[in-house]
């Protein structure tokens, strides 16, 4: 997506149209904040019951916060596009001349927004159960690892509606996407600690740099120390946001 393939204002117009489409769906709007914050509580009650002092709880809790909505943006931003494609808005849209890479932008621009928000507001709710202690610093640097993956999803996501028909044919997609990370990224096993080939694999999950780069905060070094895997997340969500773009369509 270049900028030759874009044109700002068309993108524009893309952003204010989704943005007053997510202003009058409060289901999406309700379960993009309160289904975190429920699943990071309830993530919250089982570290408690794990009643163990020899896990450091900033460095699973907040990689758990992480994928929580790496998930979950993932997903609604699929079932909503694809919905889009089914409300005929992406016919209507190609044939008053719009390109992939202004229909993609547009979109990107009016999630981001959102995620954004979210973002700040899971944070905030993570930091408060969990009492992480990371301080301003640490924080802030998690927000960023946490935004950047948001962004990631929302790619993923449109990266995906582009093959499915309808709300239903997403939902083979979330497992495929969203299970692999979590025994690739070093959430639960260190990367070492996988066969070569997972090694190998884990090269093109965008949550194992998230990871990384939330392990060096939590233990206090700072995530310029990982500095190639926090540059490897908007280099990844470039080349899924590329990937969209060239196979977006009219149809299916």
């Amino acid at each position: 997506m270049t900028a030759a393939a874009t044109h700002p204002s068309r993108a524009g117009a893309v952003t204010r149209n989704a943005l007053a489409q997510l202003a009058g769906d409060r289901r999406f709007l309700i379960l993009s904040t309160v289904v975190p914050i429920v699943v990071i509580y309830l993530l919250k009650v089982f570290w408690d019951a794990l009643d163990t002092p020899l896990l450091q709880q900033s460095r699973f809790a907040v990689p758990g916060g992480v994928f929580i909505v790496h998930f979950v943006t993932y997903v609604l931003t699929a079932i909503v596009l694809v919905r889009e494609r089914v409300a005929a808005t992406m016919e209507r849209m190609f044939i008053s001349g719009y390109r992939p890479g202004e229909i993609v932008a547009g979109y990107l621009g009016a999630y981001t927004l959102l995620a954004t928000f979210q973002s700040v507001l899971i944070l905030a709710w993570l930091t408060w159960l969990f009492d992480l202690g990371l301080g301003l610093g640490g924080t802030l640097q998690v927000y960023l690892v946490m935004w950047l993956m948001a962004v990631v999803s929302m790619a993923l996501g449109m990266l995906v509606s582009n093959f499915a028909r309808n709300e239903g044919q997403v939902f083979p997609f979330i497992p495929l996407v969203m299970m692999p990370p979590v025994f690739l990224s070093g959430m639960i096993v260190g990367v070492d600690a996988l066969p070569t080939w997972a090694r190998v694999v884990s090269h093109i999950v965008p949550l194992r740099y998230a990871v990384d780069v939330i392990h060096k905060i939590t233990d206090g070094v700072g995530a310029l120390s990982a500095w190639g895997s926090l540059l490897t997340l908007p280099a990844l969500a470039a080349a899924i946001l590329f990937l969209a773009a060239r196979t977006l369509r009219e149809e299916v």
